[in-house]
């Protein structure tokens, strides 16, 4: 079936929304939850109805409302630190008031949860798999973090989110990972239906590298009731994606509020500023939510957000050389007037041009004075004269930092959350949201004396900055309710993710003084339609069974947009575009060529985006899931699930998992499933050449589809889909009249066929024949040196273990404390050879297909080790929150001489030496801390800390020499140079800190104010 989509689709749900107005409107339920002792409001309770996924949170005042048809319920209201309430309720006519006072004693972790089951909701310790409950509603008032994957990120040890410097894309996009896993082996829902991808691909150095993940800050935090994640496999229910987890996006639904954030903050810190001092990182944002009721029962809630974050700039002075002495002769002639552009070739102006620079010795113009050729003056000109011109020209070297840090934003973005009853059987609801994020990231400063700067247009250089437009759009519209004795749910998920690029302060190094400055470098677009229908219903066989199938169709499209010529094209001598190898590109003074393309980003080739004209995938599922309560004590769940991809062929995935009750007050729980992931339409269909910096040295690397010719010559085997096995077990125990819970769960998780990015294949050279001649040429139609590609290179195995233990206690006097500690230990371990064709392993190439540095960013580039210990105090009208996080150690993908012995350690590795000496940068602690008051029952201000001690990572080594492995002698021993090479991870200064990987980013400490209203 083919599926098209128009630009009305969000009028035609407009449409559907406007319509139900004037149905006849069913009753709701509201209701206030309070401290049954201190009447005391109570927020974030969690109101489910039993047997359904309905449900609410109560808001800052402790109430809540929930449209539901008339008839017979059982509502069960939860809250950690309390006894869970359960209420008979009726609904006929009119709204019904369902108030809740709660009883202090019960366990710490008794909030009950629906991600994971199709029946009702459980208390989330009784159930069989772990599921973590996070309340964003009051961290979005309390916390320093102002969006999901930061808020993740300080609160869930098994998940891992970093911003990215100089990577691109990345810049712009934070990867997430789960449970040391993929970005893309994490399932994330909104309101239980699955949510869209982002359209980019990481194809730059940093955790996540060549995965598709999801763009949680696309969804503004502010319109977020809570996220419930379950760490444990989910395809058999959910599908592909979900082999590390899920992440449900839980949406607020509270009405007759007005609440208004105003956020404001910055980074004041040692490093801000170049390590100036001052602050850095200025972040404004003001958040609004407001919720209305439609007739008695249905509701819709509004989320506005707008924020403007500044970078941060985190560089040393520039080292090394900056210009040469013919970069001085331009300067002269440049300032006469003169003309840049012919210059190279006119040795009578550049003879001229010599004797305005004053700091040329009498034999430095001598010998200039006598050159009589090109190739003479060369070999004369190409000295540095860096820190000569730099005082003639009144600059320090600073001005040619690089802009090493977060990248800057400004972001759009609104959300709607709406159910409304039609009749006593049936609800319509419908969510979604648009956003539109610019954010602005520099690259390598292009240095004067490097060939990929004009000087004719930046006599001084350029800082080349990449502009993007993040356009993300959401829709989901459905039907649930009753269907004779079965509950049903009808749904159409739509989302789409585009990703613009334009690329400024640059040029095209071989259109000369031609070259515009700004660059329309084209797009990328993913587009994502759902179709769901479930149904379930309550059985009284043993002590209750839950029966739920269902069915799933899904559409995806995956496009890359094409930018302007002078974008990606390379020009002749003769302004003409290059299109074969006997055309003259224009060369710098020195005779080095000039790359094409705009700097720092080479813009999208038409290729390209004939590549993926065709790149589109439907899908279709059922699905089976039953959960039975055997006994009162011992729950078992099933579920199977067949998925049919038109791409891929077929798949069937189940999974076990059972709870018992050893006590009332401790369980032990276990699952075992099997799970996939198809490759991403990106991984498979993503071809494009970009600028890759490796040891400060750059390369204009091709990414190739995984079904290109390059990748059939070299011996790339066609992409499969991924396929997993998962085991967990774990128990839990509470301790009601101490408040206290612990929860402890192991797991195990195989991967085979995993999708990774590889190393760089290099352009044949030389003169070649065949095969090799072929992929020169398609090397050089790409303007690529090198070339990557997507590939099941190895499979994997990733062990963990996750502890949660919480404490909640009422003092008396209006005050309550409740502290938490949880943390994970994981790792993750290549298990068997390196899955290379026979074409590779002949060219001795496997080493490539996947690197040591791929296996340190698949292996240890995130912390393996992770624990958070927070604690709230409430206080009558004061609230204080305390956070330690202790982020472990990781390992940076660069290899150097470590341990000071001269050397460069080495293994071998399929007979070849390999470098395996990395850094390892050593564990941290970062604390938040913050105060709140209330000022009255309008208003709370609350000011506070991330990182308040300022705590940076360990500093990357600057300059190294030592000598590296160049081969394997008879015996199989690694044997070295004879000469030191001089190693630089941080780039002339510029990567003060690692640049590839980071346990919590490296912007210092952030202080922070917010002004929370509610009326």
């Amino acid at each position: 079936m083919r599926t098209h989509y128009k630009s009305n689709k969000w009028l035609l749900s407009a449409g559907l929304w406007l319509l139900t107005l004037t149905a006849v409107l069913a009753q709701g339920v509201r209701g206030r939850v309070t401290d049954a002792t201190s009447k005391a409001a109570i927020p974030g309770a969690t109101i489910v109805v039993a047997n359904t996924n309905l449900g609410a949170t109560t808001d800052a005042n402790g109430d809540y409302s929930l449209s539901l048809s008339p008839g017979t319920y059982s509502v069960r209201v939860s809250f950690v630190g309390y006894e869970t309430l359960t209420i008979p309720l009726t609904v006929s006519t009119g709204t019904v008031t369902a108030n809740a006072a709660l009883k202090e004693g019960s366990a710490s972790l008794n909030e009950v949860v629906v991600t994971g089951s199709r029946g009702a909701g459980r208390v989330k310790t009784e159930s069989p798999v772990p599921v973590d409950v996070i309340n964003v509603a009051q961290l979005t008032t309390q916390a320093p973090q102002n969006n999901l994957t930061q808020i993740l990120n300080f609160v869930a040890p098994s998940f891992t989110s970093n911003t990215t410097t100089v990577a691109d894309g990345t810049d712009h996009i934070d990867p997430a990972q789960l449970r040391n896993l993929g970005p893309d082996q994490v399932l994330v829902l909104v309101n239980g239906k699955r949510r869209h991808p982002s359209s980019l691909v990481n194809v730059n150095g940093s955790p996540g590298r060549g995965s598709v993940g999801t763009d949680l800050n696309a969804i503004p935090a502010f319109a977020v009731e809570r996220i419930e994640v379950l760490r444990d496999g989910a395809s058999a229910q959910y599908g592909s994606d979900a082999i590390a987890g899920v992440i449900n996006v839980k949406m607020k639904e509270a009405t007759g509020k007005l609440a208004l954030s105003v956020y404001g903050g910055a980074n004041f810190s040692k490093g801000s500023n170049n390590f100036n001092g001052g602050s850095d990182g200025n972040n404004l944002q003001i958040d609004a939510n407001y919720g209305f009721r439609v007739g008695k029962a249905g509701f819709v809630n509004l989320t506005g957000s707008i924020q403007n974050r500044g970078y941060t700039r985190r560089a040393m002075p520039a080292t090394g050389g900056i210009f040469n002495a013919y970069n001085a002769i331009e300067y002269s002639v440049q300032q006469a007037g003169g003309n840049l552009n012919s210059l190279p070739t006119n040795i009578d102006a550049i003879k001229a041009g010599a004797l305005g620079v004053g700091y040329f010795n009498a034999a430095t113009q001598a010998s200039i004075a006598g050159a009589t050729t090109i190739p003479a003056l060369r070999t004369i000109l190409g000295a540095d004269v860096t820190d000569n011109e730099l005082g003639r020209r009144g600059m320090q070297r600073s001005d040619f930092n690089m802009r090493v840090g977060q990248s800057s934003l400004q972001s759009g973005q609104f959300f709607l959350n709406s159910a409304i009853p039609i009749n006593q059987n049936h609800e319509f609801y419908a969510f979604g949201g648009y956003g539109n994020r610019q954010g602005n990231a520099a690259g390598f400063y292009r240095r004067p004396n490097q060939s990929r700067t004009f000087t004719g247009i930046y006599i001084n250089g350029f800082l080349p900055e990449i502009h993007t437009e993040i356009i993300d759009v959401s829709a989901a519209a459905g039907l649930r309710g009753k269907l004779g004795s079965f509950n049903y749910d009808l749904s159409n998920t739509f989302g789409s993710n585009i990703f613009n690029y334009n690329i400024q302060n640059t040029l095209n190094a071989t259109l000369l003084e031609k070259s515009p400055t700004t660059f329309n470098a084209g797009g990328l677009n993913f587009k994502q339609n759902t179709v769901n229908l479930d149904l379930s219903k309550k059985y009284d066989i043993l002590a209750g069974l839950n029966l739920a199938f269902g069915a799933e169709a899904r559409f995806e499209s995956y496009r890359i947009k094409a930018g302007d010529q002078n974008s990606w094209a390379g020009y002749d001598v003769n302004g003409n575009v290059i299109t074969t190898s006997t055309q003259a590109a224009p060369t710098d003074f020195f005779g080095a060529a000039r790359p094409g393309g705009a700097q720092v980003f080479p813009g999208f080739r038409p290729t390209n985006e004939t590549d993926t004209k065709n790149a589109n995938r439907n899908s279709v599922a059922v699905y089976v899931d039953t959960e039975v309560d055997l006994t009162n004590r011992f729950l078992v769940e099933g579920a199977v699930r067949f998925e049919n991809y038109s791409d891929f062929g077929s798949t069937t995935n189940f999974k076990f998992a059972t709870r018992y009750k050893l006590t009332n007050n401790i369980n032990i729980r276990g699952a075992a499933s099997t799970g996939f992931r198809a490759p991403s339409l990106a991984q498979i269909y993503y071809n494009a050449t970009s600028t890759q910096f490796v040891g400060g040295v750059p390369f204009e690397v091709g990414t190739f589809g995984n079904a290109s010719q390059p990748a059939k010559l070299l011996g790339i085997p066609q992409l499969k889909q991924e396929n997993s096995r998962s085991l967990s077990a774990g128990f839990t125990a509470t301790a009601p009249k101490a408040g206290l819970t612990f929860t402890a769960d192991g797991y195990l998780i195989e991967i085979k066929d995993r999708v990774t990015l590889t190393d760089q294949f290099s352009r044949p050279g030389g003169t070649p024949t065949g095969s090799a001649l072929t992929l020169q040429r398609l090397f050089d139609q790409a303007n690529a040196t090198a070339a990557t590609f997507f590939a099941n290179a190895i499979d994997t195995r990733t062990m963990g273990v996750d502890i949660v233990i919480s404490h909640r206690a009422r003092l008396g006097n209006g005050m309550s404390l409740r502290n938490d500690l949880a943390g994970t230990v994981a790792q993750t371990k290549q298990v068997g050879n390196i899955k290379g064709s026979q074409i590779l392993i002949d060219n001795g190439q496997v080493n490539r297909y996947f690197s040591e540095a791929s296996r340190v960013y698949l292996q240890e580039s995130i912390p393996r080790t992770k624990f958070t210990l927070s604690h709230t105090l409430t206080a009558n009208k004061f609230d204080f929150f305390l956070r330690n996080v202790y982020f472990g150690k990781v390992t940076d993908p660069n290899t150097v001489d470590v341990n000071g012995d001269g050397f460069v350690g080495a293994i071998v590795v399929n007979g070849q030496a390999v470098e395996n000496e990395h850094p390892i940068w050593g564990a941290r602690v970062i604390t938040d801390f913050s105060v709140g008051y209330n000022v009255n029952q309008f208003a709370k201000i609350v000011v506070g800390a991330n990182n308040i001690f300022d705590i940076y990572p360990d500093l990357n080594p600057g300059p190294v020499a030592a000598r590296r492995p160049n081969g394997v002698d008879a015996s199989g021993n690694v044997t070295y140079a004879a000469t030191p090479a001089t190693i630089d991870l941080s780039n002339a200064n510029q990567f003060v800190y690692s640049r590839n990987t980071s346990q919590f980013g490296q912007n210092g400490r952030f202080l922070f104010a917010r002004l929370n209203f509610t009326f």
